[in-house]
């Protein structure tokens, strides 16, 4: 798989997309996903798959650079050849989600649509819906191995969290020093737009709010240095939901401040604006981040607890 996959990844002579999201079950909530990988062991012993689903938000998808999907599925033991691995499917709780790759070129694969954004259209490199219909697979198109799909998807969305946010921070400086001057070019009631009480208020709080987010970012990037993306789990969900509040708000000011050509595309801050909204959504919701947050909280507090007596 290195040889064939990761290695033109690395060189930049292929992309790839990650299918997870799905149209109809909430996706927040892995458990729900119902794109299934039936397994079928044949009388030789051979095992193979066939998979079939639908996904969408599948960034990346329409890329003609795109070669592979990593899918993220729900293993199906119900053909008669895995009764036993059906009957210990049961006992468990959490579902067998497993991770595979999946060549863009299998006639099985096929792009439904473009999605749009808030209305804007990122079509041909944007989000895909995309459709599986009975792709054969064998075991090399599986990933670490059968039920390790929350393993290798936590390993990948704790880190990349943390890039979102550094590349949400880098985009509200960059609006914020358009709102800087802007405020000293126009002129309202005859006077520059930085010299009203409101505008000073607007810039201080944007500024408070650049330098809160950054920090979190840096403390949170230290401790994935220092503990692991593992033990940096309360921080990486800290600012997953924190920097895009933050920077949301810096990018809202700077497009107050340019009133009319705020909301043009003639400046980049409404879609600015956009892309930060989204991200209160991709790679979990608000929601999902807080209570696990609040649950390692509660975790810490109990073992002081009981270290107290």
């Amino acid at each position: 798989q290195q040889i064939l996959r990761l290695l033109p990844l690395l060189q930049g002579n292929m992309r790839s997309t990650f299918l997870m999201t799905e149209p109809d079950v909430a996706s927040s909530d892995a458990r729900n996903l119902e794109t299934k990988l039936t397994k079928i062991v044949g009388s030789d012993g051979r095992v193979r798959y066939v998979l079939n689903g639908k996904k969408w938000w599948s960034t990346g998808a329409m890329d003609p650079r795109c070669k592979v999907a990593l899918v993220v599925c729900k293993m199906d033991y119900s053909h008669p050849s895995c009764a036993a691995e059906q009957r210990n499917a049961k006992q468990q709780l959490r579902g067998h989600q497993t991770i595979v790759i999946v060549p863009m070129s299998h006639p099985g694969i096929k792009c439904v649509r473009a999605l749009t954004v808030f209305g804007s259209d990122d079509a041909p490199h944007g989000h895909a819906e995309v459709s599986l219909n009975n792709i054969e697979l064998d075991e090399t198109n599986v990933i670490l191995g059968e039920g390790r799909g929350f393993e290798i998807a936590q390993s990948r969305l704790g880190p990349g969290r943390i890039h979102h946010c550094m590349r949400a921070i880098g985009l509200a400086a960059r609006c914020y020093e358009l709102m800087l001057e802007r405020t000293m070019q126009r002129q309202t009631f005859g006077k520059f737009l930085h010299e009203h009480g409101s505008c000073r208020e607007m810039i201080a709080d944007s500024r408070s709010d650049l330098e809160a987010a950054r920090l979190l970012t840096l403390a949170c990037a230290d401790d994935i240095d220092q503990l692991g993306a593992k033990g940096a789990r309360d921080k990486i969900a800290m600012i997953k939901v924190a920097v895009p509040e933050y920077t949301s708000r810096v990018v809202d000011r700077a497009v107050q401040i340019f009133g009319g050509a705020g909301v043009s595309s003639d400046f980049p801050l409404a879609r600015a604006l956009v892309g930060l909204r989204t991200l209160r959504i991709a790679d979990g919701p608000d929601a999902v981040h807080k209570v696990t947050l609040a649950k390692l909280e509660l975790r810490k507090a109990k073992k002081r607890m009981q270290s107290k007596i």
